[in-house]
């Protein structure tokens, strides 16, 4: 492992410290910031993490009280409520996936060494560009899911507050993004106003950035097990064509890097499992209600609430897609691998060989999934039935609402 290797050995791979930079500089910026992703900082800097999870999970607390008060106890509209409800359900899906990943931080760690293990030992350039590819294919994901996240969080936050007028009693009161209880009345009066419209906004930072970063997460390690198992096919594509005649030794090679495959992506499912269980169940009623709301706004016209809520319709939908199309995209890696063990000439081989080819064939008849809680399979055929049970449930609401 990476962690206890020999800080004085040279690593196989001349761009080993580039290659790690660019593969976890994004997930680094986001899961860094919020104390998930390791840092390494000395002195009184180590405890930093352990600081920044207190901060951010006071703000997500600092907004969901008050706005759960107000929506029991204060707001009596119901296409209000519906609106706020929404809010607060993603707040607490939120705040629930930032506990679980505290939970999983070792064996976050775990996959980043493995990761980084992998990076170290990189001999030949085509195996360097084969996982460069893959590892671009990821980084390019959670650029596209940081994209929309960002923007739309930007526009709520920033924006949206400020276009619409709040009134009560007909008296004009300040904007905030998240309602308060009529019985916090100083919330209106500086610097008051202030600190608490600070700390609404460091709460949106960490709800757009801990969803971006769930997803860069996922994107970052499934990316990087497809592109191992690629650089496996690669070997055995060219197996018989090697001049090396200690062809069993290649093959025993082969083996042992698919099963520490297959233990990556196990550790990849521990950590994932329970975030994309969470992910799913909001998504649907979060996406339903997202889908509501940009029918109400186009009746009434609000063009920039509806631009909004739009927005972040497009980037959940998109997030859960990421989650669903790299379970896909893994599931059919670890499938192929074992019609590539067929496809080869391996009744050139010696009986010996062929055996432990069968091993790989073996395995990949159960291919290597992603689950949601252990309930359902990351796919696309996934990705179709969350859209449509939104519709479905999109259908029960607008029948009890309108």
């Amino acid at each position: 492992m990476s962690s206890i290797r020999d800080k004085s050995a040279i690593s196989r791979n001349s761009n080993y410290q580039q290659d790690v930079r660019y593969v976890f500089k994004l997930n680094n910026w986001i899961m860094g910031s919020l104390g998930i992703w390791p840092i390494a900082i000395r002195g009184i800097g180590k405890h930093m993490s352990k600081i920044a999870i207190a901060i951010f999970n006071f703000a997500l607390s600092f907004a969901i009280v008050p706005c759960a008060l107000h929506i029991i106890y204060d707001q009596k509209d119901l296409d209000v409520r519906l609106r706020l409800s929404g809010l607060l359900a993603f707040c607490l899906t939120v705040m629930t996936k930032y506990c679980i990943f505290v939970i999983h931080r070792p064996k976050i760690y775990r996959c980043i060494e493995y990761v980084k293990n992998d990076w170290w030992q990189v001999t030949f350039k085509s195996d360097r560009e084969l996982m460069l590819k893959y590892a671009t294919t990821g980084r390019n994901l959670t650029i596209i899911g940081m994209c929309f996240m960002y923007t739309a969080g930007i526009i709520y936050h920033l924006i949206l507050p400020f276009c619409v007028e709040h009134k009560i009693n007909n008296q004009t009161i300040r904007p905030l993004v998240y309602p308060t209880y009529s019985k916090f009345t100083q919330s209106q009066i500086s610097p008051i106003y202030e600190i608490v419209y600070v700390a609404h906004c460091m709460c949106g930072y960490t709800i757009y950035s801990l969803t971006a970063g769930a997803c860069g997460l996922a994107a970052l390690f499934v990316t990087h097990a497809c592109g191992q198992i690629q650089v496996i096919m690669s070997r055995m594509e060219n197996l018989l064509n090697d001049e090396n005649p200690n062809i069993h030794q290649q093959i025993a090679i082969i083996v042992k890097d698919h099963v520490r495959i297959v233990r990556f992506s196990a550790v990849i499912e521990e950590v994932l499992q329970e975030v994309c269980l969470v992910e799913f169940i909001s998504s649907v009623c979060i996406i339903c209600l997202l889908e509501y709301y940009c029918i109400v706004d186009w009746k009434d016209d609000n063009k920039i609430s509806l631009a909004t809520y739009f927005l972040l319709f497009i980037s959940f939908c998109f997030n859960v897609y990421i989650l669903c199309y790299i379970g896909e995209l893994l599931m059919e890696k670890s499938i192929e691998i074992g019609s590539m063990c067929y496809m080869i000439n391996w009744y050139q081989l010696s009986p010996r060989s062929v055996r432990s080819l069968i091993l790989i064939i073996a395995m990949s008849s159960h291919p290597i999934k992603l689950t949601a809680g252990r309930m359902a399979n990351l796919s696309l055929t996934t990705f179709g039935n969350v859209l449509k049970t939104s519709v479905a449930y999109l259908s029960f609401l607008r029948t009890l609402a309108m």
